[in-house]
């Protein structure tokens, strides 16, 4: 057996009582800063060129993200030149503050201010690593050589802050104690209180403590109660906004992050779908829409998902999962029967309730919310069933069938699917739907018709039809009398074969408006001979032929099964229940004489 596992050492928790985070519900946005420019920017493969990065920052702003981290410009050519370019370029809005990242090392600090010159609107953040795992193997410090070198930052940011702030900076500070989440809580909020106090923050003039996921290592439940423990023991918890940088190393980047905020964060670090370092930082898409879908505002505007997509692949050459949250281009598609058919029905209650809210099952979301189409919802394979062919029917090509009638063309989809083994599209789910209604051939077919609506001998008003019949090589005029066209023509029809059916049910809509509307009418008869039930389909643009031509499919279907039926064998059986049935009647009639 593979023992592995052996080797790695379990998280400990961290110890709390009275946890609160558990009752509490997210009510508001958070304060939301992209990392993608920096965080998404350095996890490429091919980084980010000039051009790709304005046309990126220009879609944040027009988001609606108001701190945007550029770069780390103090580390590499490339993030130094974007930050000037966004400066000198007039590229940033007087709402939005930039965002740059440091080491907590001298002459990176002082590279730092050289690229921030001339900015309205800056966060300056730096860092350093506070882990037990990185003190021991990285540095080969105790904590205090870590605290050292965190308060030695402060202090020189702080001096060198003043000349800024005197030429018109608003300057803000943002400390991260890196691999927070491997970091004792005790010593994490003893490192944070001593930057707070060296930094000089106060309640009016509050520091960024952003604790970052640098490595997901513990479930998101254990991470609330270490963010909760760590805001109950920082002494000047009133002056810090509390923020989170989570990655994903176990897929729990979401839950983390909403867990975090349940605990006391106030602010997120993120980026668009998770692009980020190994399985990337924390979905700022995800995020935004879960509020988005609790009825919560989340200050983020993504109605245009996939012009926003179309952007992120363009600029980091990454692919947006097809099974992504929100965006990808599978997420609001059922291909699962029961799935379609709960859809389908819940597109009609929509419809028929008027409800304000948004109720259909399998779809949290409205498409439209993010600019997505309703046509691609139902796509239809040898999984789907018939809710999903009905709804397909109706919201590609107008055709509300009949309740009772989606068994019957669900099943000629799902044999066409099973032949061919993959998904079918919409057009040719109709050209099943015109082969097996629309273009039954033979045997019979109408030559000619003319309606007139005229009142019978009591004062009633009857439609007469009379018409011409094709029944293969030959032809018969008829002429009925009826209380309306169905009536009419099943009266001129007697006598003949075709008449061997009973009328069950009926069902008519348009599916065109205007003065040129077309009509559809869906009509289910009975075949007399072998019982079984046939559902035809008619249009026409005049309300009289249009069912009509439902019968006549009806009946062609009818008589298309019946060729691969036995007749002879379904007649002898049926004559023989009906004497049966007659034989029965008789002997009760005797019996009952003789009882009176």
């Amino acid at each position: 057996m593979y023992e592995g596992y052996k080797k790695y050492i379990p998280f400990q928790p961290q110890p709390i009582e009275g946890r609160t985070w558990p009752e509490k519900v997210i009510t508001e946005a958070p304060v939301w800063c992209s990392v993608d420019l920096r965080d998404g920017n350095q996890a490429l493969i091919d980084p980010m060129n000039m051009q790709e990065k304005l046309e990126y920052f220009h879609t944040l702003v027009d988001i609606g993200v108001k701190e945007i981290e550029i770069g780390f410009p103090s580390a590499s050519d490339t993030d130094y030149e974007i930050c000037r370019e966004l400066i000198e370029g007039g590229h940033i809005p007087d709402d939005v503050t930039i965002q740059v990242l440091v080491q907590a090392r001298e002459h990176l600090i002082r590279k730092t201010f050289e690229a921030i010159k001339g900015a309205k609107n800056v966060i300056l953040h730096f860092y350093n690593s506070t882990s037990t795992l990185q003190r021991k193997v990285v540095f080969g410090m105790d904590m205090d050589g870590i605290t050292k070198i965190a308060t030695d930052a402060a202090d020189l940011i702080y001096e060198m802050s003043a000349s800024a702030i005197a030429d018109g900076m608003n300057l803000r500070y943002e400390y991260s104690p890196e691999s927070f989440m491997g970091t004792e809580m005790d010593y994490a909020a003893e490192i944070c209180q001593a930057v707070i106090e060296h930094i000089h923050a106060t309640p009016e003039k509050k520091i960024i403590l952003n604790l970052p996921t640098t490595v997901e290592n513990c479930m998101p439940n254990q991470f609330a109660d270490m963010l909760e423990y760590f805001c109950r023991t920082l002494p000047s918890r009133d002056c810090a906004i509390i923020s989170l940088h989570p990655h994903n190393d176990r897929g729990c980047g979401v839950a983390t992050t909403e867990m975090g905020l349940l605990a006391g964060a106030e602010r997120v670090e993120a980026t668009l779908f998770g692009n980020g370092e190994r399985t990337g930082n924390v979905d700022m898409v995800t995020l935004a829409m879960n509020m988005y879908t609790q009825g919560v505002d989340p200050k983020l505007d993504f109605s245009d998902i996939n012009a926003i997509k179309d952007m992120y692949e363009r600029c980091t050459k990454m692919p947006v999962g097809d099974r992504q949250p929100y965006a990808g281009k599978l997420v609001f598609t059922a291909f699962s029967g029961s799935h379609q058919d709960a859809i389908n029905k819940g597109v009609h209650y929509m419809k028929s309730s008027n409800s304000p809210y948004w109720e259909i099952p399998y779809l949290p979301i409205d498409p439209a919310d993010v600019g997505r189409e309703y046509e691609p919802i139902i796509r239809i394979n040898s999984q789907s069933g018939k809710g999903g062919t009905a709804y397909v029917m109706e919201h590609y090509f107008g055709y509300d069938l009949p309740k009772a009638m989606h068994p019957e063309f669900g099943a000629v989809v799902q044999k066409e699917t099973d032949r061919v083994g993959k998904e079918i599209s919409p057009d040719d789910i109709m050209e099943l739907f015109k082969r097996e209604y629309l273009e039954q051939e033979g045997p019979y077919s109408l030559a000619a018709h003319s309606f007139k609506e005229m009142l019978n001998s009591e004062g009633r008003l009857v439609v007469r039809f009379k018409g011409t019949i094709n029944y293969l090589d030959e032809t018969e005029d008829v002429e009925g009398i009826g209380n309306g066209p169905i009536d009419a023509f099943f009266n001129a029809i007697k006598g003949f074969d075709m008449a061997k059916f009973t009328f069950l049910d009926y069902k008519s809509h348009a599916i065109s408006n205007g003065s040129d509307s077309i009509g559809v009418t869906y009509i289910l008869l009975e075949d007399q001979i072998t019982n079984e039930r046939y559902w035809g389909v008619g249009t026409s643009s005049n309300i009289y032929l249009a069912p009509l031509m439902a019968i006549i499919s009806s009946i062609n279907r009818a008589f298309a099964d019946r060729a691969t039926m036995d007749m002879d064998a379904i007649i002898a059986a049926k004559e023989a229940a009906e004497a049966a049935a007659k034989e029965a009647a008789e002997a009760a009639e005797k019996e009952e004489a003789k009882e009176e």
